[in-house]
């Protein structure tokens, strides 16, 4: 099935009357929007009702949680990267979502729209007119004021009914009674789920007769008793539930100190965090690193924060964020713990960018993606307040987002960081990376501007800054570095896109032969021998390239690199395709489509799926051929942009693409081709992946039906 949906709670419960009211909806209407107040459960049923709706789409359900996002600047880069739009191209992000979703018939799941209702509301009204097959389910505590909107509203779960007590039940992990305690605790919850679960917490910890009392104790209490002890309450709990409240704040009061405090720091985050994460960033005072795990264990226990995934990391529920931020403004905490949080994330920024060399690579590579929410927050404050260090941290980043496909936030950060005066080592890796971001981008003008801006910037750098190599010789130091290495591998990688690779091999050669240090000392250098194996690649230079190709991936494979590594098998699998050896094309094709796939990387993917495709055809599969192509053109359009590549390819691909259709049929190559295309791409790849276990024709790709 294509779409992506998280998985469903498993302590769902109830809800038939609401999920059949939520499904009749989305029936007859394109939007649709689940609204009440925090913790009534609007989350768990749209998830619900997208997995019951998502056959009825052809294209899939789609999910977007929009609680990690602090404001609508990155709302429409969020959107397309949960649509698996790896947005290349320039211009706004919008018009790319709306290019991709314009033919799509699938439905799209916006959570937690409260906080940006009005730019979720311009947004949706701008795919919906764009997009005539799309329907979008969204939650929010109120409508989002779209027209043709259908607003269905969620109640709390019956108090007195079966099915706050089951919750209750399943929450506590005990068979509770319905006559006793537990159902006097339903009651006096009014049937909110996030209340109940908070409540079974500490059923689990000290018992229901217990719970209840206490319970009847605070919300027996008059209004002004009940906790109410937060700034503009009414922005954030609706004054008709007052309960919710109430049980937060119960919740609140059982923890212990130390426990209060972390959760008042933890409400920085805005993503999944982990145990070092949290201590980095909430450590201070009496919560020190010896008591903090503790505390944590503590708020776990709780259902404060949720428990740990299978990578270690935890959440907290919005609503109960929002609760910590507030008392951490209380304690008026909130700038200091928000400028460690921004630290933080700028020191694992340079981290993962010094262990890109190595082989811990594709390790980092996946941490700087997991924490992507808190590195776009730490930028955004780093923006405001310090902009030297926010050229450093999206400086830092900025390449690994462009490999990710995330080349609009790589851009935007990287012009917004940019406007900063600062000279120096940190705005010529800035330069360099949104070069790779423009050339990413097809924007090969604007990339050779900021490619020479580059290239003086290096210099500037490395001869008129203080020389990180100040303890070697006066000669080594006038020798170029690692900014101007990079700043010659962009200038390179200019030139080969633009169809001028003896341009590229001089500029990378001349710099290569001055630098000082071995021939794999450095990403940079890398970089540069890869431009040059290109660069000799398109020259017709192919057994001296070939061979550059085999001892630079030897190199790449002693070092664990994979990124370089995966450019590689492109050269290797071209290079066969332009020698004759479609077999041994279509191998190196399948290691970079591995490669591609462990870095999330979707234009290298499409590139990839074409040298297959051509190795295929040019071996006479052309059935393989055709399915591979197919699924190549769904990754391309993932992308937002045309099929491209090296203009060596491009030819290859469209002679032997012909030969194919002549082979087996123009019509079979369509309907195999049609089926790729609109199949799950991820299906595609998996079956461009298998390798036949004898010769070309054994495990074909899907026949054409037969007339």
């Amino acid at each position: 099935m294509r779409g992506h949906l998280p998985d469903e709670n498993p302590g769902f419960v109830g809800r038939r009357t609401e999920l059949e009211r939520v499904s009749a909806a989305l029936a007859d209407h394109r939007l649709v929007t689940v609204t009440g107040v925090g913790g009534v459960g609007k989350t768990r049923l749209a998830l619900r009702a997208a997995h019951r709706a998502a056959d009825g789409h052809p294209d899939g359900a789609w999910w977007t949680d929009l609680s990690q996002l602090d404001g609508d600047r990155l709302l429409v880069p969020l959107v397309a990267d949960s649509v698996d739009l790896a947005d290349h191209t320039p211009g706004m992000a919008a018009t790319g979502l709306c290019r991709r979703l314009a033919d799509a018939r699938l439905l799209l799941v916006l959570d937690s729209c409260e906080h940006l209702a009005e730019p979720c509301a311009r947004l949706v009204t701008e795919l919906l007119a764009a997009a005539p097959g799309l329907t979008v389910l969204a939650t929010s505590r109120r409508p989002l004021g779209v027209r043709g909107e259908r607003a269905v509203a969620l109640d709390p779960l019956p108090p007195a009914g079966r099915d706050a007590l089951e919750l209750l039940r399943r929450a506590a992990g005990e068979d509770l009674p319905a006559a006793g305690p537990a159902g006097e605790i339903c009651v006096r919850l009014e049937g909110i789920p996030l209340a109940l679960e908070l409540a079974a917490a500490q059923i689990r910890l000290q018992g229901a007769e217990a719970v209840r009392d206490q319970l009847g104790t605070r919300l027996d209490a008059p209004p002004g008793a009940r906790f109410d002890l937060l700034a503009h309450t009414e922005r954030v709990w609706p004054s008709r539930h007052q309960t919710l409240r109430a049980a937060i704040g119960w919740s609140h009061e059982l923890s212990t100190p130390l426990e209060r405090l972390l959760w008042a720091r933890l409400s920085v985050f805005r993503g999944p965090f982990d145990l070092a994460s949290a201590t980095a960033v909430c450590a201070g005072g009496p919560l020190d690193r010896a008591t903090l795990p503790g505390a944590l264990d503590g708020l776990v226990r709780s259902s404060v924060v949720r428990p740990p995934d299978a990578a270690g990391r935890l959440r907290m529920l919005d609503t109960i964020r929002e609760y910590g931020a507030t008392w951490l403004d209380r304690t008026g905490e909130t700038a200091t713990v928000a400028e460690r949080h921004a630290a933080h994330f700028r020191g694992l920024a340079r981290r993962a960018e010094t262990a890109w060399h190595g082989a811990r690579q594709l390790r980092w590579h996946r941490t700087v993606d997991a924490h992507h929410a808190d590195l776009r927050t730490a930028l955004d404050r780093l923006l405001r307040t310090d902009p030297d260090a926010a050229l450093d941290l999206v400086g830092s980043v900025a390449f690994a987002w462009s490999c990710r496909g995330r080349l609009h936030e790589a851009r935007d950060g990287l012009e917004q960081a940019l406007l900063s005066g600062t000279r120096g080592r940190a705005r010529a890796r800035a330069l360099w990376a949104l070069g790779v971001t423009l050339v990413l981008q097809g924007e090969p003008g604007p990339a050779q501007e900021v490619s020479e801006r580059c290239a003086r910037e290096a210099r500037y750098a490395e001869h008129v800054e203080p020389s990180p190599y100040e303890g070697a010789p006066h000669g080594d130091r006038d020798r170029p570095g690692d900014l101007t290495l990079d700043a010659a591998a962009l200038a390179g990688l200019i030139a080969l896109t633009t169809g001028r690779p003896m341009a590229a091999y001089v500029v990378v050669g001349h710099v290569l032969d001055a630098a000082r240090g071995g021939p794999a000392d450095s990403a940079a250098r890398l970089r540069c021998r890869l431009v040059r194996v290109f660069a000799l690649t398109g020259l017709g230079r192919l057994a001296e390239a070939r061979q550059r190709a085999l001892r630079l991936r030897a190199r790449c494979e002693e070092l664990d690199e994979h990124w370089i590594r995966t450019a590689l098998e492109y050269q290797l699998a071209l290079t066969g395709l332009l020698e004759g050896d479609p077999a041994a094309a279509a191998g190196h094709a399948r290691a970079m489509l591995e490669g591609t796939r462990g870095l999330g990387a979707s234009l290298g993917v499409a590139l990839g799926l074409d040298v297959l495709a051509t190795a295929l055809a040019a071996a006479g599969d052309g059935e393989r051929a055709a399915d591979v192509s197919g699924t190549g053109e769904a990754y391309w359009r993932s992308t937002g942009q045309p099929r491209r590549g090296l203009p060596g390819l491009r030819a290859l691909r469209e002679k032997y693409a012909d030969t194919a259709r002549a082979t087996i049929g123009e019509p079979a190559y369509e309907e195999i081709f049609v089926r790729a295309l609109t199949g799950p791409p991820q299906a595609g790849l998996d079956r461009a992946l298998r390798v036949p276990r004898q010769g070309w024709g054994d495990e074909p790709a899907p026949r054409p039906r037969q007339a």
